[in-house]
């Protein structure tokens, strides 16, 4: 069986050791061995104690969160508050709910029939492009060619414009100092500071965030006052949207928040998942085969429908198997607002609570062969090895990932259609190494080649 790139597990104080050598605030790497066998676990030492959650039926008390008292870790609200303000995304409690209660109908324009034409749009306009470069046999970074994808996807769903190159790669590369630079991600951070501790962001930092709002500030104003055409997308439903207490709508900073939440959030994780997806197929020739025989079973040489892609089950399972080994959002973290119980752990207000995917979904006692790339473990005749509760790329509970459908979709439809269409040499794969900061990505970006197939 094929085990793609990962971080040795360590004990916990030679991963501390490793992470700090190597500086670069990679939290995978962290992980100390025992993340990936207890059901909850204190981890290392720090001033405000970390507890990691991997049981299913812990794990879904603490994002279900009844109580109302484990909210948004304040760490990663922190970091996403100068890029997404206090939006949908980190918010909680009452305003968390008003939030919801007004953007609920925008998501009706997400039916995954009417996004699926701009999907297809946006993939015939990037054939056209990989066309060019195949044929100057240029190589391009796997990771901005995912990502300028997915947005220019996106941005056709909420916006109902394409995405200029120009501006995503700016995008791409603000988001990438942002990620890397973020003061919340920092080792001593995690360790040393006190619970809700303020802390100030570097000025790069600021200064990323305030390229990719600009952006999108652009993008807010065709759909606002002289400017406004006759819209009928996420955008305009935004706009429209109304508290049901005072019947006011959301300011243009709001707007920014909660679309800019919708743009990153609808291309970057399914980006990340999907620079992992070639990367595997293209050194593993026999699952490539098994994708390119059904797609060309199911959908020949022509153009490929919605009702299709959803018949294509292999290729939605090596999809679903990536997910599983590289979930884009890599930690799930919480805060304990209160005293509580966790298991057999009692957790002392200002706690931490780390819910990991990827250690939930490489956890021996969930998984069989847990590192392994095996795509049919999601197969219906292996339905019974899955664990509830297990898996969750798309988090859990209330706040489950109201994009899930969206993401699998588009996901499909461009490994369908770049796999029937291309070969895939990836560079230098012996330096591939899984990094996560924010989300889960190559530590260096991934150079790649593409060919026409006859």
């Amino acid at each position: 069986m094929y085990c793609p790139p990962r971080p040795q597990p360590l004990a916990a104080l030679v991963s501390l050791l490793r992470t700090m050598a190597r500086g670069d605030g990679d939290l995978l790497s962290l992980l100390p061995a025992k993340a990936y066998k207890v059901e909850t676990g204190w981890l290392g030492y720090s001033r405000r104690s970390i507890l990691i959650v991997n049981a299913p039926e812990l794990l879904r008390d603490v994002l279900t969160d009844p109580s109302g008292i484990y909210p948004k870790n304040d760490l990663m609200v922190g970091a996403l508050e100068p890029l997404v303000g206090n939006s949908i995304f980190v918010s909680s409690g009452a305003i968390w709910k008003r939030q919801r209660q007004m953007i609920d109908p925008a998501f009706s324009h997400m039916r995954l029939g009417k996004a699926f034409v701009s999907m297809s749009a946006a993939v015939d306009d990037y054939e056209q492009h990989l066309d060019e470069q195949a044929a100057r046999a240029e190589a391009f970074s796997l990771d901005l060619a995912m990502s300028h994808l997915t947005a220019d996807i996106i941005c056709r769903t909420v916006f109902s414009t394409s995405l200029q190159s120009r501006t995503a790669v700016d995008v791409f590369e603000a988001f990438t100092v942002f990620e890397r630079t973020c003061a919340q991600v920092e080792l001593k951070r995690l360790i040393f500071d006190e619970p809700f501790a303020n802390i100030p962001q570097h000025p790069v930092v600021l200064e990323a965030c305030e390229r990719i709002r600009h952006h999108l500030g652009d993008l807010v104003d065709t759909h606002l006052g002289a400017r406004a055409g006759n819209y009928d997308d996420i955008a305009s439903a935004v706009i429209e949207a109304r508290d049901v207490d005072t019947e006011q709508g959301f300011t243009r900073k709001e707007l920014l928040d909660q679309l800019g939440v919708m743009f990153l959030a609808g291309h970057e994780t399914t980006a990340s998942a999907l620079i992992w997806a070639f990367m595997i197929l293209s050194v593993q020739p026999a699952v490539m085969a098994r994708v390119r025989s059904e797609v060309e079973a199911v959908a020949g040489d022509g153009p490929i429908s919605l009702e299709q892609v959803r018949r294509m089950s292999y290729v939605r399972n090596v999809f679903k198997e990536t997910l599983r080994l590289y979930p884009p959002i890599t930690f799930i973290p919480r805060v304990a607002a209160e005293s509580a119980q966790i298991g057999r752990h009692r957790v002392k207000r200002g706690a931490m609570l780390m819910i990991a995917p990827w250690t939930i979904h490489r956890h021996r006692d969930y998984w069989q062969h847990p590192h392994a790339f095996d795509p049919d473990r999601f197969s219906p005749e292996r339905e019974h090895e899955l664990v509830a509760g297990a898996y969750l790329p798309f988090g859990l509970g209330p706040r489950v990932c109201v994009g899930a459908g969206f993401a699998q979709l588009e996901a499909s439809l461009i490994l369908a259609r770049l796999c029937r269409r291309y070969d895939f040499q990836v560079h230098d794969l012996q330096r591939v190494r899984p990094v996560a900061r924010l989300t889960t990505r190559p530590a260096e970006q991934l150079r790649m080649t593409v060919t026409r197939r006859s």
